[in-house]
């Protein structure tokens, strides 16, 4: 199986660290935010990667290259031109996926314990054309989702925006979004033609007439080290041990 890490972002919440280099090589607790999820994908029997980058791109290349691909099959998707927003970045990478059953996509700055292999799995029991890891935590944009996991729209309270994307749906309840989803193939017939757009417009359209599932991993380590703050409280709570199963545990 393969896993695309969206790693192209030039991290204007963590200036000035991203001054001088790409967001994706942030460290925590001595690692850069790029190796931690390599090694959670790594540890989850995902031997292939696509990166895609953007912001300092070289820099991304020479790390994977002095870490001699830790052992993996790593290959890059080029948006150095121009940055294509989540879901053209997945666009761009199609033709890595075009034979795999479903593949992965990872945020680079999302660290997390959750059991990957289980989600694949859900994924793939469910027929779903993409499967959304969430969890219950405090968040200004919820998903909304009905009794089964199904995605039925979209909140942002702070701009009191409200999607809903099934008609005659009561009951819905509010889930965070982790940043972390699989997909199935035939989703990559399914783009709409701009080449820069957001995934979250692109899989809440879908969810309209396909099936977005969801997967509830709450209680699994889960942070979102975009912001300063964020990098800071990480390296304060997080361990990191290469020599065990569970690289990354809380301190």
């Amino acid at each position: 199986m393969k896993a695309l890490i969206l790693a192209a972002g030039t991290g204007t919440r963590l200036k000035p660290l991203t001054d001088t280099i790409p967001k994706a090589l942030v460290e925590i607790g001595g690692y850069s935010m790029l190796e931690i999820v390599i090694r959670q994908l790594s540890g989850a029997g995902i031997r292939s990667i696509i990166i895609n980058t953007h912001h300092f791109p070289d820099q991304i290349r020479e790390f994977i290259r002095a870490k001699q691909s830790f052992g993996l099959d790593i290959s890059f998707s080029d948006e150095s031109e121009l940055l294509l927003d989540t879901g053209g970045a997945i666009k761009k990478a199609t033709d890595h996926f075009e034979n795999e059953e479903c593949f992965l996509v990872h945020n680079v700055d999302i660290l997390t314990n959750l059991n990957y292999q289980d989600l694949i799995t859900h994924h793939r029991k469910s027929g779903s054309l993409a499967t959304l890891a969430v969890m219950d935590r405090p968040t200004t944009r919820h998903l909304l989702v009905d009794r089964n996991g199904i995605l039925c729209g979209w909140e942002y309270a702070e701009r009191h925006v409200r999607i809903i994307t099934r008609d005659s749906v009561k009951g819905l309840a509010y889930t965070a979004f982790s940043g972390v989803y699989v997909m199935s193939p035939q989703l990559l017939k399914m783009f709409p033609d701009e080449t820069v757009f957001g995934f979250m417009p692109w899989i809440l359209d879908l969810a309209s007439t396909g099936k977005i599932q969801t997967w509830d991993h709450s209680g699994s380590i889960w942070y979102e080290a975009g912001r300063t703050e964020s990098v800071r409280k990480a390296s304060d709570e997080l361990s990191f041990n290469p020599d065990k199963p569970d690289f990354l545990t809380r301190k």
